[in-house]
């Protein structure tokens, strides 16, 4: 169901509009399938049978809405009774075949802002309810109920299928499916390390919008920095479910297929000399990939790689990256150097877990144990995530001993 929900939303929207509406009947629909297939089975086509089902309460909606209204009765008298069960015409199909992707550029709408976009994806797209968008986004639930509901309000009735408006939308769509991954590959809140699920959604719509725009750089380095990130996924948790950070990972385990997939990727779209953040963030992610083991990691050239980075985006999480390359290839103390700057120009980050993580691995590397312990504790102080909590406090627990 949560595989089908977006293409099921993504139908109906395409065919009806009235996005609130719409997303009302697919909830109906996902009820009545939770009471019917248990005991009937799974249909042979569940998507199809969601989208009828939906379309059907959604048409009875329509219809009880404008026997209500004058203006709207008056209209439906005109209006053929199949009028509200198929597409207009030449509307049957949105550029791309997916409707998945359709409800995603239509998340992405350019009047809705930056957050507004990521929470409705999240919602609409993802799959995820209101609470834990709200837990990502660190504020209240009727908060981040009421930012989407304004977000619905604003691409009501708009029209998202022309491809005039792709290129456009296209730099917020890539940043929602980073963000997206993002959550899934590691989860901001909650006792799960990951959401395997959304991460693999996000890239099955990443690599959709490769297949649309194949020549487009940006999005064949989003896929493949999503490809070589998610490739360590299986190494990235122990056997009861807790974190192991990167340089204690078992790389056998690695996804070798996935691996072979985003290099090639990345040095295509990095050969039509065109780079942009996210190849950048693949060709990182491919030096860690390709090593052989810790040890082996070409930490300078990885350094080089963020200065490019941080001139494409002068931000603070890629600067905090970069201080932990700087580290590596330099020492632990020019590393907390370049954190200490970055802190006080950085409220934001300077409020942040990560912040307070790095400074600990970096002290400890340093062989300040007890700043390190209190960095730990600080920043598993400030984390919504059981099992960094767990790892942070773990280490600290074996500086403490």
């Amino acid at each position: 169901m949560r595989r089908h929900a977006p293409q099921v939303l993504g139908a109906l929207v395409r065919r009806y509009g009235h996005f609130d509406a719409a997303e009302d009947a697919v909830q109906e629909a996902l009820l009545a399938a939770a009471g019917q297939w248990p005991g009937s089975g799974i249909p042979e086509n569940p998507r199809g049978w969601l989208i009828r089902v939906a379309s059907r309460r959604l048409t009875d909606a329509l219809r009880s809405e404008g026997a209500r209204r004058l203006r709207e009765e008056r209209a439906a008298a005109l209006v053929p009774r199949d009028a509200y069960t198929a597409p207009p015409p030449g509307a049957d199909r949105a550029p791309s075949e997916d409707d998945t992707l359709t409800l995603l550029f239509l998340c992405c709408h350019p009047d809705l802002s930056p957050p507004a976009r990521v929470a409705l994806t999240l919602r609409a797209v993802g799959g995820l309810t209101t609470a834990e968008i709200a837990r990502a986004h660190l504020v209240p639930e009727a908060t981040m109920a009421q930012r989407i509901s304004r977000a619905k309000r604003k691409v009501r009735g708009a029209d998202f299928g022309r491809p005039a408006n792709w290129q456009e939308r296209l730099p917020a769509v890539l940043h929602v499916l980073y963000l997206t991954f993002n959550e899934g590959y590691t989860a901001t809140s909650g006792t799960s390390l990951q959401r395997a699920e959304l991460a693999r959604e996000a890239i099955r719509l990443t690599r959709t919008t490769h297949r649309l725009l194949p020549d487009d750089c940006e999005v064949a380095g989003l896929l493949a920095l999503m490809l070589l990130t998610d490739a360590r996924r299986d190494a990235r948790t122990g056997a009861d479910g807790d974190l192991v950070p990167l340089d204690e990972q078992d790389r056998e385990r690695w996804d070798r297929a996935a691996i072979e997939e985003g290099v090639a990727l990345v040095t295509g779209a990095l050969a039509r000399r065109r780079p942009g953040p996210y190849q950048v963030r693949a060709a990182i992610a491919a030096v860690h990939d390709e090593a052989a083991s810790a040890d082996d990691t070409d930490w300078h050239e990885i350094l080089g790689l963020y200065d490019v980075l941080v001139r494409l985006v002068p931000g603070p999480v890629e600067r905090l990256n970069r201080a932990v390359a700087v580290a590596m290839a330099h020492g632990p103390r020019a590393g907390l150097a370049e954190l200490d700057a970055l802190e006080a120009e950085s409220a934001e980050l300077a409020a942040n877990h990560r912040l307070d993580a790095v400074r600990a691995h970096l002290l400890e590397r340093a062989g300040d144990t007890e700043a390190a312990r209190a960095a730990y504790e600080s920043a598993a102080g400030r984390t919504l995530s059981l099992p960094e909590q767990r790892y942070l406090r773990s280490r600290a627990a074996r500086l403490g001993g």
